[in-house]
């Protein structure tokens, strides 16, 4: 029951991202590409900040203390988060939301098994397996058959 609500979860992650994609592209030329990443990424911090605040009030630990105790290695997610943002507001407006979530999705498949095969960037080794490697064709077919 545990790994199918988790599989749910993680699905409406990825139907997160599809509506901010929706969201950017048109932010994007109305306001200018990289304005329309700036105000996602400052609409994040505020709602970060004020659960941060919650949670200090409830009097959990904050976390904020043990960053600068962090390998530096792990502080460069924020430059993924990015790329990303940047890619979603100059695509989606010409290629649609569908083909840019398609390619997306190919993209992720393809760094995370090479990610879980080689155990890189701490993760638990995982070898890639016919099915995987499926997986990954069928994402590239649904890829070229979209596009």
């Amino acid at each position: 029951m545990k790994q199918i609500l988790m599989l749910l979860f993680v699905v409406s992650g990825g139907m997160a991202l599809a509506t901010e994609a929706a969201f950017l592209g048109p932010l994007g030329e109305n306001i200018g590409r990289l304005s329309a990443s700036l105000s996602i990424f400052l609409i994040g911090v505020i709602v970060f900040s004020l659960a941060m605040i919650v949670l200090m009030i409830m009097g959990k630990r904050n976390y904020l203390i043990t960053l600068p105790k962090q390998p530096r290695w792990l502080l460069t997610g924020g430059l993924v988060g990015f790329v990303y943002t940047i890619i979603l507001t100059i695509t989606t407006p010409l290629v649609g939301v569908g083909i840019t979530m398609v390619g997306i999705l190919c993209g992720q498949m393809t760094a995370s098994l090479a990610i879980d095969h080689f155990g890189l960037l701490g993760s638990e080794r995982c070898a890639i397996d016919s099915y995987r490697v499926g997986a990954l064709m069928l994402i590239l077919m649904a890829l070229w058959l979209i596009y």
